[in-house]
């Protein structure tokens, strides 16, 4: 009866958890990891894979090679910025609807523990980046640095904000060019500074609209903006981006370096995007985000397609 008893008592606290709790803490530990590393905005990261693309290196396998690299350093990058991130916004994330629900506000990931993987993955991006090129560490690096300023400063400062994440794109697209050796088109570069503030704008006019007077308790630079003056600037952008695309497809530059003068067919491909986006960001107002609800969106999702298809077909096999 005795050993029954002793048997049936609760383990103390003390003791160690059996290698199954260990094990399935772990494994609860490194989803919670992912989910905050932000996988789904990884996408972002295709930017590092432009300059392989425009320069007609895509079916150069050493060059793919490096750009795949390129892109899976800033994957890393991105994930380290979220970590630290929501480690900067672990407070205000608590008192959000639904960001209370993050890994880290939750309390699903330790503070500690994503301060200390943020670290690694951060310095590790860089430091494994100097091996493709010592100007892309530097710009990897650079990549990093500004978005910690970002996240404990920048991001609370009216246009400034939104200008930092059209930088975020620019060396992306500057560090693709830096893995592979190339000079980054002006056009290029032009066209995803545009794009970027665009998308950004159009951000804070979703963020604004859907969270009202509550919004500067979320995101305390909305506090600073007007929908009626983020309707002009993305109206005034949209307009800017497909018109730089259109020049840049016309370009001199740009028509003998493809020896054609089919680039402009996939300038309808741009417009309707830009179009469909404006529309989501209008009408979807449950949405968390119109960026990634873009992403989930067929009509968004099928033109993007197009647009890929059509611009690898005319520069690499239309005659």
């Amino acid at each position: 009866m005795a050993n029954k008893v002793l048997d049936s008592e609760p383990m103390s606290s003390d003791q160690p958890l059996p290698a199954s709790a260990e094990a399935l803490a772990a494994r609860g530990r490194l989803r919670a990891l992912i989910v905050t590393m932000r996988p789904h905005q990884w996408v972002k990261n295709l930017f590092v894979a432009a300059p392989v693309l425009f320069s007609k290196n895509l079916l150069s396998k050493p060059m793919l090679l490096r750009a795949a690299i390129a892109f899976g350093l800033f994957c890393l990058l991105s994930g380290a910025v979220y970590l630290i991130n929501d480690v900067v916004d672990v407070e205000k994330d608590r008192a959000h609807p639904r960001k209370r629900f993050r890994p880290i506000a939750s309390g699903q990931l330790p503070l500690g523990l994503a301060k200390h993987i943020a670290l690694v993955f951060a310095v590790g991006a860089v430091a494994a980046g100097a091996l493709l090129s010592p100007w892309f560490a530097l710009t990897a690096g650079a990549y990093f640095i500004l978005n910690l300023a970002y996240s404990l400063q920048l991001k609370h400062v009216v246009f400034l904000d939104v200008l930092m994440i059209a930088t975020f794109f620019l060396l992306r697209v500057v560090s693709g060019a830096l893995a592979i050796s190339v000079a980054p088109s002006y056009w290029l570069l032009a066209c995803t500074a545009l794009l970027a503030c665009f998308l950004g704008f159009g951000k804070r006019y979703h963020e604004l609209a859907t969270s009202g007077e509550r919004g500067s308790a979320t995101r305390k630079v909305l506090e600073y903006y007007r929908l009626d003056h983020l309707a002009w600037l993305m109206q005034i952008l949209a307009i800017a981006t497909v018109g730089a695309y259109v020049m840049y497809t016309l370009g001199e530059h740009t028509v003998e370096f493809f020896h054609t003068r089919r680039m402009v067919w996939t300038a309808p491909f741009i417009a309707v995007g830009v179009i469909r986006f404006q529309w989501l960001v209008v009408n979807r107002p449950r949405a968390e985000s119109p960026t990634e609800e873009m992403l989930r969106d067929p009509l968004f999702l099928g033109n993007l397609a197009l647009w890929c298809a059509s611009v690898i077909f005319i520069i690499y096999f239309a005659k």
